[in-house]
């Protein structure tokens, strides 16, 4: 059997990046810059008030107090957009808001709390510094600054950066697009009256969902039944994508929908695991294609060990795998001999308990656990109190 680390590899070795791509910035949120972002301008573009308040001579206020306060006429009205910038002449004051250009010659502002708010001759009572509460053009951001690195993921506040700076489109490398495909005669839409025989679709709901969660695009999720040809048209009219994850049809019984289309394109194996033995790897007319079990909980442990972290790579995302926990046993367990088994469990603290039977089609107990256990291919028993690996799913 092929082991767990070269079936990793295989599929990573499949999933790939697509070229880099413009966007804008409203469609970046979580896309990862491919190329380096330099400011084109200054941030702020021009000296401006911090304060509601009045543009002064600092020298004017110098000795502005409660007891004493120094009263100048209000000369000029600043709203924020005024975008003719008048000169304040020494003795007067020109009312300014939030975010308004600073007139020609003012050195301070005040703050409108510290005076009367007048609009005609206002009363100042608190002295303001030379530079008290103005923004400097250039204090935050210079032309010809680099803001953000290529590598960086695009979170709401780097967005907000881009938008300031006047950019329309950011280089990124985009999101793979992934056909999710569910095969099984047995397998009906939610809302449909079950059949003796027949079961509800979960896995494509599941795994398209995962998809998503991993940062990757569902091109589309369609179901079919044990029809090659069927399954093969499902597959050409589903889209274009750069992954086909199809679940289901790669055992060793009949009616093998995804092997009977596939062989020879795709390579199937035994992978020497519990759950999730039964996978293939390989390229279809081009596309990358991954094949996992249908038991759902084979098939979602499959995807977090082989295809979400290929994903995350591929799209240059941080945090590929993961996190990688120790953490104290609390109960003995037992592992077939010669197969890396993963093991729901609940992660409370520094230890860890599993978390009901470790059958492929338990999926309520994977559906509440919050970390996988790892136990490799040499360990067939472990003691309570032992150190074990965890995947931390939260």
């Amino acid at each position: 059997m092929r082991s767990v680390d070269e079936h990793r590899r295989v599929v990573a070795g499949l999933i790939t990046p697509r070229p880099p791509v413009t966007v804008a910035p409203a469609d970046a949120l979580g896309l990862v810059l491919a190329r380096d972002v330099v400011a084109g301008v200054a941030l702020p573009a021009f000296d401006n008030s911090a304060m509601d308040g009045y543009a002064v001579y600092a020298d004017d206020v110098a000795a502005a107090d409660a007891e004493h306060p120094v009263r100048l006429p209000v000369a000029e009205d600043i709203p924020a957009g005024r975008t003719d910038i008048p000169t304040i002449a020494p003795g007067t004051a020109h009312r300014i808001m939030t975010g308004a250009p600073l007139p020609t010659g003012a050195t301070a502002i005040v703050p409108v709390e510290a005076t009367d708010a007048a609009t005609d001759v206002v009363t100042i009572r608190a002295a303001s510094r030379p530079g008290q509460h103005i923004r400097r053009a250039g204090e935050d951001v210079t032309p010809g600054t680099t803001v953000l690195r290529a590598g960086q993921v695009l979170t709401p506040a780097a967005l907000g950066l881009v938008a300031a700076l006047g950019l329309t489109g950011v280089e990124v490398i985009p999101r793979l697009r992934v056909l999710v495909v569910s095969t099984g005669t047995e397998l009906v839409a939610a809302g449909t009256p079950l059949q003796p025989g027949q079961i509800y679709e979960s896995n494509g709901v599941m795994l398209a969902a995962a998809v998503r969660d991993a940062g990757a695009e569902v091109v589309a999720s369609p179901t079919t039944g044990d029809d090659v040809e069927a399954f093969r048209e499902a597959v050409r009219s589903a889209g274009d994508a750069d992954v086909i994850l199809t679940t289901g049809g790669v055992s060793a019984g009949a009616y093998e929908v995804v092997k009977d289309a596939w062989t020879g394109q795709v390579e199937f194996v035994k992978v020497a695991m519990q759950p999730g033995m039964p996978q293939g790897a390989g390229t279809v007319d081009g596309t990358a294609v991954i094949t996992l079990p249908g038991n759902p909980v084979s098939s979602l442990v499959s995807f977090e060990v082989f295809v979400r972290p290929a994903l995350r790579a591929a799209m240059g995302l941080a945090d590929v795998e993961r996190p990688r926990r120790t953490a104290t046993l609390r109960e003995d367990l037992t592992s077939p001999a010669g197969k890396r088994q993963f093991r729901r469990g609940v992660l409370e603290g520094d230890s860890v308990t599993s978390y009901g039977p470790p059958a492929s089609h338990h999926l309520r107990w994977l559906a509440s656990a919050n970390c996988l256990l790892e136990l490799d291919e040499n360990t067939t028993e472990v003691a309570a109190g032992s150190q074990i690996q965890v995947w931390d799913l939260r």
